[in-house]
């Protein structure tokens, strides 16, 4: 049986750079972006890439979307960050092997852009948890010491 992934952003006015990420979302089954009232076209950027579109609830945690996934998984995401083609390689893989014993989530390496180029950030970030994760910090999951690392990167864009 193949694992589904869901894809969870949430934006506000990134209509310049939302794009960018979604095209690299294509190991996900489904797309969810929880639009904080845009004033721009991210929430048509999102639906032109196909991702449904939330509203955000007033008062909810970032568990109260998870809710709303169609998936087992979710993948968080900011959306100036997008996967390399080694992370979606890995995804798609991850897909269909057995989970290692006691893989309770899973982490991948970010790299972000800078003025003098790209930094690697030597730790891992918990970005790929089940639906019923429960520990945020902010609207990322928290970091899971025993979160299992994917093969690839996120790259995290600072300029659009």
């Amino acid at each position: 049986m193949m694992r589904s992934i869901t894809a969870l952003l949430h934006t506000q006015n990134d209509a310049l750079r939302l794009g960018r990420a979604l095209e690299t979302l294509y190991p996900c089954d489904e797309i969810l972006v929880v639009d904080h009232d845009s004033e721009d076209r991210t929430a048509d950027v999102a639906r032109e890439y196909g991702a449904r579109v939330l509203a955000p609830k007033r008062d909810a945690s970032p568990a109260d979307y998870l809710q709303l996934a169609g998936a087992e998984w979710i993948l968080c995401l900011d959306p100036r960050e997008s996967l390399t083609e080694s992370l979606a390689a890995s995804l798609f893989e991850w897909k269909t092997e057995p989970l290692a014993a006691g893989a309770e989530a899973f982490s991948m390496f970010l790299r972000e852009e800078t003025v003098d180029g790209w930094v690697g950030n030597p730790v891992a970030q918990t970005r790929l948890v089940p639906y019923n994760w429960n520990q945020w910090k902010g609207r990322l999951p928290v970091q899971s010491s025993s979160a299992v690392a994917l093969e690839g990167e996120l790259l995290q864009f600072v300029f659009p």
